[in-house]
């Protein structure tokens, strides 16, 4: 664990009286309003063009993003010239320095961002992981700019500029800490309740996330928890986490019960503990239309009809990626219902149950089904097999 040193000052003040200085905004006004998808796990993506390539390119809308960024292989396709730099990002698989395009426009429907610098990453993975190319990432170099509403109910996105806003009635309002990527105060309770801070990403596919080292030092979980291995995917490429529940996150007012929780082994330091425990994300914050007010350092939540969606709590064990057109098995955890199915490295998905779509996001959400016997049809040596996987439950 690693230990601050507070060097705390006392200061005798004498009272100061002065007037005080009111800055009157205005108000603020809608810019444009257009639809978004939603990959598993609530991700955002939406559509925008670079500068005058005419292609329209795809990017997750990313709360965990202090920047904004594009691919590597996006710039490599539309020959984007790119200047070394010495920054570096972190993400959940390492660090690494990145290169830099810079005062660059991103198009968006009916909205035209410009002077923006780009870091450059490669989103291989991401791509992958949703069967679909992701062109970069939007992050703090655009929400700042802006208040920015996600309607879950619609999959439709307001941009406002920025000012006064009324916000809807029914909801809550929270002012957590900004940095480039906003910091919320919340509550946690399994074997016992700690209150602590968390980041707010709207990037991750998830509902809850840990580091190990704030679960171990808060003593947070019971006992009885016995979390299995999984492989996540994020910046920087894969790694694998421990997956269990909690008994209950609160956010405001709202409390969620028995949620799926990943333990992070936070050695690069993205979680920033001991000042952050972990994250939430978006498979919670969709549940909830949101205003991401930046300026103003505010976030309005107010439940939507997807606020008692039910979560996952299945467990395979298995990892499919999406590459050259076929739908892969990239990861088996040894003794999980994938290894005791008999599935092995590289077998081709064709089909899961009745379900020939070769759509990867619906592959997995019925493989994500807990406590099920699924019929996955695979192709292997050129040869067409059917395996039975009996999926378990995190709970």
């Amino acid at each position: 664990m690693r230990f601050v040193q507070l060097t705390i000052m006392c200061l005798l003040v004498c009272p100061v009286i002065r007037a005080q200085e009111i800055i009157n905004l205005p108000e603020s006004k809608l810019i444009t309003r257009f639809p978004f998808r939603q990959y598993s796990g609530g991700v955002v993506i939406i559509n925008a063009c670079f500068e005058q390539i005419p292609d329209s390119l795809n990017f997750i809308m990313d709360t965990g993003c202090a920047g904004i960024s594009l691919d590597s292989s996006t710039c490599v396709e539309f020959n984007i010239p790119t200047t070394a730099s010495d920054i570096s990002v972190t993400g959940i698989a390492g660090v690494r320095k990145v290169n830099f395009t810079y005062n660059k426009k991103l198009k968006l429907p009916g909205l035209t961002a410009e002077n923006l610098n780009f870091h450059i990453n490669d989103y291989t993975a991401l791509s992958s992981v949703y069967g679909e190319k992701i062109d970069g990432v939007i992050g703090y170099s655009f929400f700042s700019r802006y208040i920015v509403k996600f309607n879950f109910d619609s999959n439709e996105m307001e941009v406002y500029t920025q000012g006064t806003l009324k916000y809807p009635s029914g909801g809550t309002l929270l002012r957590p800490i900004f940095t480039a990527l906003p910091i919320q105060y919340m509550q946690v309770k399994d074997h016992r309740r700690v209150d602590f801070n968390f980041y707010f990403d709207t990037g991750a596919g998830l509902c809850f996330l840990m580091s190990e080292k704030f679960a171990k030092d808060s003593a947070i979980l019971s006992k009885k928890r016995k979390p299995v291995i999984t492989q996540a995917e994020g910046m920087g490429g894969k790694t694998q986490m421990r997956l269990t529940i909690v008994k209950e996150v609160k956010i405001g007012p709202y409390r969620f019960r028995q949620v799926p929780t990943y333990l992070y082994n936070d050695v690069f330091g993205v979680t920033a503990y001991p000042f952050t425990g972990g994250l939430i994300g978006n498979d919670l914050l969709r549940r909830f239309n949101l205003i991401i007010n930046y300026p103003q350092h505010e976030i309005h939540l107010l439940p939507n009809k997807h606020f008692n969606d039910p979560f996952d709590y299945g467990y395979s064990g298995i990892t499919i990626y999406y590459n050259d057109g076929k739908i892969i098995v990239e990861d088996i955890i040894k003794d999980s219902p994938a290894d005791k199915a008999g599935f092995l490295l590289d077998d081709e998905i064709i089909g899961v149950d009745n379900n020939f779509s070769g759509n990867i996001q619906q592959y997995k959400n019925l493989l994500q089904e807990p406590d099920k016997k699924i019929k996955v049809i695979i192709r292997r040596n050129h040869n067409i097999e059917e395996l039975v996987i009996y999926t378990t439950s995190i709970r």
